[in-house]
């Protein structure tokens, strides 16, 4: 899969600068000092930005970093999502697999055994100045404590530390977190004499036949919105996902046991599970009056840039794509619908900067990680990359920016939940859950139950 692998390798600077251009000598290192400023070579693996295909991501921080860090030099890699999980399981089979990698948020599950969790306290060599009469430049190895878990809490949105904290330990931090909005075709709405996007599921209803065109021998010709179905919607299990907890599910307990099949505690009778996936599937229902929507459909993306689909429900990246493939199609793109009367919520994409347990280098590795989330480091990644903020501090300034507004609002109320070591098993079962719900034949309950015993089997 060579062909496929999309390599960036920075080289940055020669080791010996640093002792050179300073001053400093091997007399005023002690031993402990010199063994920690021999030369370093970490290697950095991520999934390749569909927007930044032709830059470099972490140059800018990279940089940064080897200013300070003159004998640390980072190897940075990118992969295509379709071959990155195949590479790294078949490089840390034969040792040679990278000392930082991305793995997805859903993911912690399933790649805890393989991470370094972030260390109390790193220790690193560092300058200071000693001597009462002449000042003379010393290394020393100072031991530097990492963020608290309260300090985690106060810097990320809400999602990241629910994500990330496995019994107070630390698995990863991220850069920036993407969510689920409604992307619109504005010459659709605009012939349906609709004027505005809904902000409900109650406007969305009114607006799918208005937007809907069906011929007379029942194909559909103009969808109104790719739901209902799972097999040519690529995020029909976040969709759900996302209207299973809007609507007060509780997909995992505390215990980490799915129980989205459950009644409601406050509702009796009531499986809020049941009504959202009844909900999604009546999209794809023919006997249903929102009927939009079907298996025959191309996939949703494709539908959305060709011009026969009203609503899709994407997430930033898909920006990028739509400005690529289709740069002449007049869409939009509105907040995520919301149940009216309920909470807020949006659902969380994104991927998370980790350790791997094999690395030579966990000081270097996890300060460099530490280093890369301060809010000056962050910025230079997330504007050259047009990406929304996991940082508190930075959510106001990217309000104002016309394509990440919506996005940086989002994250706030961003939620997604724990998947245990079933990472991308979980969508295989909540695709089988629809598409069986769709053929009929089986009570909705039971396939609800069915479906929840065999996630819990990640677990």
């Amino acid at each position: 899969m060579a062909t496929l692998t999309k390599f960036k390798i920075i080289t940055l600077g020669l080791i010996g600068i640093f002792l050179i251009t300073t001053g400093f000598g091997c007399k005023f290192l002690s031993k402990e000092a010199q063994e920690a400023m021999k030369p370093v070579e970490i290697n950095y693996w991520r999934v390749l930005d569909n927007k930044t295909d032709s830059q470099d991501d972490f140059v800018d921080i990279i940089n940064n970093y080897k200013a300070i860090h003159p004998n640390i030099t980072i190897n940075y890699k990118e992969l295509r999502l379709e071959e990155y999980e195949e590479t790294l399981l078949n490089a840390w089979a034969e040792d040679r697999g990278p000392d930082i990698f991305s793995i997805h948020n859903t993911w912690v599950g399933k790649y805890k055994n393989k991470i370094l969790p972030m260390p109390k306290e790193l220790i690193l060599p560092q300058t200071t100045i000693t001597g009462t009469f002449k000042k003379e430049p010393k290394i020393i190895m100072q031991p530097k404590t990492t963020p608290s878990l309260k300090s985690l809490k106060d810097k990320f949105v809400d999602v990241v530390y629910k994500d990330t904290v496995k019994g107070e330990q630390v698995y990863g931090l991220p850069l920036s977190i993407d969510s689920l909005a409604l992307y619109y075709n504005k010459d659709i709405l605009n012939s349906a004499r609709i004027p505005l996007p809904p902000t409900t599921w109650s406007e969305f209803i009114e607006m799918i036949p208005k937007t809907t065109i069906i011929d007379k021998e029942g194909n559909i010709i103009q969808a109104g919105a790719a739901l209902g179905t799972a097999k040519n919607i690529v995020n029909a299990t976040d969709i759900l996902s996302l209207l299973m907890m809007q609507n007060g599910t509780q997909v995992i307990d505390e215990n980490n046991r799915a129980t989205f099949n459950l009644a409601s505690k406050n509702q009796e009778g009531i499986v809020p599970g049941e009504q959202a996936l009844t909900f999604y599937t009546d999209f794809a229902n023919l006997t249903k009056e929102t009927f939009t929507w079907n298996e025959q459909m191309p996939e949703a993306f494709d539908a959305f840039i060709q011009g026969k689909l009203a609503f899709y429900f994407g997430y930033l990246n898909d920006l990028y794509s739509i400005q690529n493939q289709a740069p002449k199609l007049n869409f939009a793109i509105a907040p995520m619908l919301q149940i009216e009367g309920n909470p807020e919520i949006n659902y969380a994409n994104y991927w998370i900067e980790t350790v791997s347990k094999k690395t030579k280098y966990p000081n270097e590795t996890w300060d460099f990680i530490l280093f890369a989330i301060q809010e000056e480091q962050a910025k230079l990644y997330l504007e050259k990359n047009k990406k929304p903020t996991a940082l508190r501090s930075l959510i106001k300034k990217q309000e104002e920016d016309y394509d990440l507004s919506i996005f940086a609002k989002q994250v706030l109320t961003a939620q997604s939940w724990y998947r245990g070591n079933g990472g991308d098993l979980v969508k295989k079962i909540f695709n089988d859950l629809i598409n069986e719900t769709l053929k009929g034949g089986t009570e909705i309950k039971n396939l609800l139950n069915f479906a929840a015993d065999k996630i819990n089997q990640t677990f």
